[in-house]
């Protein structure tokens, strides 16, 4: 890039030294210079630069988009701690990165502090950002995703202390909460990604989510039938009303029935009759 070829020829134009004396054989050679040291002496320069320029001129755009090249391994730092979100890396990144400009524009040299250290807090609070507005399927409520972090956090401590997976029971014990708000916080940790219904399920060779949630109840087309003889029932006499119930939900034959009231079996038929005439003539339905 250009400000690469700057800081060569700057140091290529410099005035030449005198030539060291040799080292001792027994003298250790200088460590090298690592990757980061002068990630962090690159971009002293460039912000150094970047102050004497005028916000959009050429000059400031080209030293402003070094700066953002430069620390791109800060934001893919902060972008592998949510690996485990499986959200595409790409979209992460660009997301981080967007924190990473607005540390830049806003980043002054002046204070004594490190950019990274400035940086860091901005990029990773616009990636929390975007997975709490845009990538979760069901919005929960803001007080549940904190408390999910923090059980999240304490079942990898309690996954190391213990080499194992920790128990509901230890995770509130660890969190000072109740098991209910643990488990409320495992379902909220779920609503990142939705599955369809109509999706097969891997490994199990069993149908779809769909085939096995429900099934057709036989008794449902039943429900209304109730309800509208139970209507029509309170519309006749006591007696006939009776004698429905002893014939149809007793299953007593019409013998049986005149024996139970006392009365001939013939007048129960005639009363039978009469029954069916007024619940048909009754009946919404049919009308």
């Amino acid at each position: 890039m250009d400000y690469e070829v700057e800081l060569t020829v700057t140091a290529s134009t410099a005035p030449p030294q005198e030539a060291a004396p040799e080292a001792a054989p027994e003298t250790a050679p200088a460590a090298p210079r690592s990757r980061g040291a002068d990630t962090r002496a690159l971009t002293q320069v460039l912000f150094g630069q970047l102050k004497e320029l005028r916000p959009g001129t050429p000059e400031h755009n080209r030293v402003r988009g070094a700066l953002i090249e430069a620390n791109l391994p800060l934001v893919r730092y902060a972008a592998a701690r949510f690996r485990s979100r499986n959200e595409p890396m790409e979209d992460v990144i660009q997301v981080g990165t967007i924190g990473l400009i607005n540390a830049i524009d806003r980043f002054d040299p002046d204070r004594g502090v490190q950019f990274p250290t400035f940086a860091m807090p901005t990029v990773v609070g616009e990636i929390k950002r975007y997975f709490r507005d845009n990538v979760r399927t069901v919005h929960v409520p803001r007080r549940l995703h904190e408390l999910w972090v923090q059980v999240n956090s304490a079942t990898e401590d309690l996954t190391t202390a213990f080499g194992r997976t920790p128990s509901t029971a230890e995770i509130a014990e660890r969190l000072r909460i109740s098991e209910e708000e643990v488990l409320s916080c495992i379902e909220a940790g779920r609503s990142y990604h939705a599955t369809s219904l109509e999706a097969a399920q891997e490994g199990d060779g069993l149908p779809g989510l769909l085939d096995r949630l429900g099934y057709e109840d036989p008794a449902l087309d039943g429900v209304e039938h109730r309800d509208l003889v139970r209507h029509l029932l309170v519309q006749l006499p006591e007696r006939e009303q009776r004698i429905l119930l002893l014939r149809y939900y007793s299953n007593l034959t019409q013998s049986q029935i005149s024996a139970e009231l006392g009365v001939s079996q013939m007048h129960v038929s005639r009363l039978l009759a009469r029954s069916f005439q007024r619940l048909r003539s009754a009946n919404r339905i049919d009308a």
